[in-house]
């Protein structure tokens, strides 16, 4: 609960200091973002030793959350805003001697707070095209296990916070009084590896010995994001006074 408190006070603190720091329409947004196990990210890790052979496959999962968007020009905007995310993992053993196999699945929670810059083509009356690039404070609040009768498998995390870089592209179709409905993509790699997976086999001929093998994950993952943000007017005494009147 602390945790949170602290991600819910940054991306607050964040979200007003570009409000008062900027001129021109301040928006704030909801957003889901469905992770796609795309396989070009190695969604699939595969882990051997001696007799024995362990998968770990990202399956998907889900983010979501707010975002706080202002506009420094009609061409380029700054966005902050905080996220939960929710990676999905199936995994599997096998022992190629004694004939075991099983499988399990566990999921792996974090959250986010993402501050990218957003640079925007116009495509139609009400229709554009934006690109945006920043970095993203991670915070992982814990590890995550599934214990099967004779096996089990652990995520580690690696550090408790972490920094990663965001990119993203997308259209959008903004209305004049029911606010933005944007549609896109979302990359998301951390500096660094994410945590580290622990499959364990438990020997029950040999007093249930344990054989473990590891690999370790990056975390990143593909997106596709589905936004809303609700109309604002301008700040019209802020406009002004940025133009001198």
């Amino acid at each position: 609960m602390r945790l949170r408190a602290f991600l819910l006070i940054s991306a607050v603190l964040v979200g007003l200091s570009l409000v008062h720091a900027q001129v021109g329409v301040t928006t704030f947004g909801l957003q889901l973002k469905p992770v796609i196990p795309f396989g070009f990210f190695d969604p699939v890790t595969t882990l051997q030793q001696e007799h024995l052979t362990g998968t770990l496959e990202l399956q998907g999962g889900l983010a979501f959350g707010m975002t706080v968007r202002t506009g420094i020009s009609k061409s380029i905007s700054l966005e902050a805003g905080i996220d939960q995310i929710t990676r999905r993992y199936d995994f599997g053993i096998a022992n190629d001697t004694s004939g075991y196999t099983d499988s399990g699945s566990l999921r792996f929670v974090g959250y986010e707070v993402p501050i990218t810059c957003l640079v925007y083509i116009r495509l139609g009356e009400r229709t554009w095209m934006n690109n945006a690039l920043g970095v993203s404070i991670d915070f992982y609040p814990g590890d995550a296990k599934k214990e099967l009768e004779f096996a089990q498998a652990y995520l580690f995390r690696r550090n408790w916070a972490q920094i990663g870089v965001v990119g993203n592209i997308g259209v959008e179709y903004r209305t004049e009084k029911s606010g933005y409905f944007y549609l896109g993509a979302t990359f998301h790699r951390p500096f660094g590896d994410m945590a580290q997976a622990d499959v364990t086999w438990l020997d029950r001929y040999a007093g249930y010995r344990p054989y473990k093998m590891s690999t370790l994950l990056s975390g990143s993952y593909l997106t596709a994001d589905l936004r809303y943000y609700f109309h604002e007017d301008p700040d019209k005494a802020r406009l002004r006074k940025s133009r001198g009147k």
